[in-house]
């Protein structure tokens, strides 16, 4: 991601809030959940992008592989650097854009967590699958975890075209509201930020794909073989929040 739309959503403000969740027993799970899906040994080398605050760059790395954390935020890096310093761990921390990586074929695997594919037009979506394909060795695997298009289609309110969901610490609130674009496959979320008597308001769009969309998305894009799982990399039911695509280079 770049620009100043998405400089909105990926701010403070952010970090201040998602860390209510974000805590550190869920993100120890979900590093041994990708070390596990991944097959991720010492030495291993991995890609995380984009990598955030370094939750998870930082939490494999301690497992041994060597890592690499691509963001288009500034500040989330300076964050990532801090966690690993505190750490006691190496990671290679870049500044860049997931839709042009400067790097070549230097990767075992590609780590793309928490709804982290979509942010751009079809056509963009499509060139950032062809880079996460073009830096993995032979045999490499990608691994994409984002929500499940239909799980959120039925959780909006009957006859409601949008839904509301609130965090709450202490006085400051993150209210978000969101509503599905079936023409686009998009959802809008219009996200209102009070904190510290401050109320800000922005929206953004995130292209969400069915599982069979995805699916098809990357074997376009060259990979030979796509897995899709489910919630915690179980079976993907129409229940599952969460979907998983594994996919082999």
């Amino acid at each position: 991601m770049t620009g100043a739309h998405w400089d909105a959503v990926f701010d403070e403000d952010y970090l201040y809030f998602y860390e209510t969740f974000l805590h550190d027993e869920r993100n120890e799970k979900e590093a041994e959940l990708i070390a596990r899906l991944l097959d991720l040994g010492p030495g291993a080398d991995v890609l995380d992008v984009p990598c955030g605050h370094g939750r998870i760059a930082v939490r494999l790395a301690r497992r041994g592989c060597r890592v690499t954390g691509l963001d288009a935020s500034p500040l989330f890096l300076e964050r990532a650097r801090q966690a690993a310093a505190a750490a006691g761990v190496g990671v290679e921390w870049v500044h860049g854009d997931m839709r042009a990586l400067p790097f070549g074929r230097d990767f075992d695997a590609v780590v793309n967590w928490f709804t982290s594919f979509g942010y751009f037009d079809d056509e963009e979506n499509r060139r950032v699958l062809a880079e996460f394909r073009r830096v993995l060795r032979p045999g490499g695997r990608l691994l994409i975890e984002t929500v499940h298009r239909d799980r959120i289609l039925r959780s909006l309110p009957p006859g409601e075209p949008v839904r509301f969901d609130v965090v709450r610490r202490g006085d400051d609130l993150m209210i978000d509201r969101t509503g599905y674009e079936p023409l686009t496959g998009r959802v809008q979320t219009d996200r209102t930020i009070v904190r510290d008597g401050r109320v800000r308001r922005f929206a953004y769009g995130l292209r969400l794909y069915t599982p069979v969309e995805l699916r098809d998305e990357l074997l376009r894009a060259g990979f030979a073989r796509v897995e899709l799982l489910g919630d915690e990399g179980g079976p993907l039911t129409l229940d599952s929040r969460r979907l998983l695509a594994v996919a082999q280079a």
